[in-house]
């Protein structure tokens, strides 16, 4: 059934976000309001991881069978709170092939807060209309290129988004508690961590395009995704084979202050004290100039790329 014996742990982790996602609707009632700021945290969490196993998926179907793999793509958007097709093309097809370029929708130079803090904090918020803009449009050229893909998206959209509706008026305080915060927060996360995981990069190095954070506990949590300079060295690796990878074909080539152990210490350092922005040698980052998003949606060829197209 499964492709990989390490998703065993994927379904569990989706399992536990949907009881966390329910059972406080049958239990409100009772809660205490520490309680529920717990429970939220917690499908805060969940969604986030959620959306982690969305881009493992993605990238690398869990199950053998196409058809179980399109179910669980509905399954995922329930958990993310957005269609699981729709993380392909900004994902795939922008970021992964023109990592920090004008043809990356998601590119940190974008970010331009001389506090390096609101960079982190905003960036979502910043990349969200540009990134909206490219799967609308990507979606228009599937329509006719590759209906199938259309099918599976526009289904997941139709489906989370009745869902949202309908928790709305069954219960609006427990759907914006325990839905609508958690899949935003994910949403959120998500595309944060793109801009800790490049900005101050050399995109046009082989081995210094990305930062990698080699802590147990958070890779263990979070499906082995702070491993980013091996993903992007490999995407199509399962997750669970990427520290191995990292080891072998990455750690001994790359920028030491690119294969870093902990996150918070690297969070700490560049948003709160001394909060520089810095690229990876140490030197202040000089921004280029603003340009536009170039287009990448119609330099995509869908039958060059096949192993790309999740939901296909």
């Amino acid at each position: 059934m499964l492709r990989y014996k390490a998703d065993r742990r994927t379904l569990a982790v989706v399992t536990l976000y949907f009881i966390a996602a329910i059972s406080p609707w049958f239990l409100w009632d009772s809660l205490t309001t520490w309680q529920i700021v717990l429970l939220v945290l917690i499908n805060c969490f969940l969604s986030f991881t959620c959306a982690v196993i969305v881009h493992n998926t993605i990238h690398v179907p869990i199950f053998r069978k196409k058809s179980w793999n399109k179910v669980f793509q509905v399954i995922l958007a329930f958990c993310y709170g957005h269609s699981t097709s729709a993380y392909v093309p900004g994902h795939n097809f922008s970021h992964h092939k023109y990592t920090q370029t004008p043809k990356d929708a998601i590119r940190t130079s974008k970010a331009r807060f001389k506090i390096n803090f609101l960079n982190q904090l905003l960036f979502f918020f910043l990349m969200s209309g540009d990134i909206l803009k490219g799967e609308l449009k990507f979606a228009a050229k599937m329509r006719t290129e590759k209906p199938a893909w259309f099918r599976q998206y526009l289904l997941e959209m139709v489906l989370v988004i009745g869902m949202k509706v309908v928790l709305l008026f069954v219960n609006w305080k427990c759907a914006v508690l325990f839905i609508l915060i958690p899949h935003q927060y994910a949403a959120w996360g998500i595309v944060g961590t793109n801009y800790f995981q490049h900005d101050g990069c050399d995109e046009t190095h082989e081995y210094n395009n990305s930062r990698t954070f080699t802590d147990k506990t958070l890779n263990w949590l979070l499906f082995n995704n702070a491993y980013h300079g091996a993903h992007h060295m490999k995407p199509g690796l399962h997750w669970s084979l990427l520290p191995a990878y990292h080891e072998e074909h990455l750690a001994p080539y790359v920028h030491p202050n690119l294969n870093r152990v902990s996150l918070t210490k690297y969070l700490f350092e560049t948003h709160i004290y001394p909060a520089k922005r810095l690229d990876y040698l140490g030197n202040p980052i000089v921004l280029p100039a603003k340009v536009k998003d170039e287009d990448w949606v119609n330099a995509v060829n869908v039958s060059q790329h096949q192993g790309d197209m999740a939901g296909a």
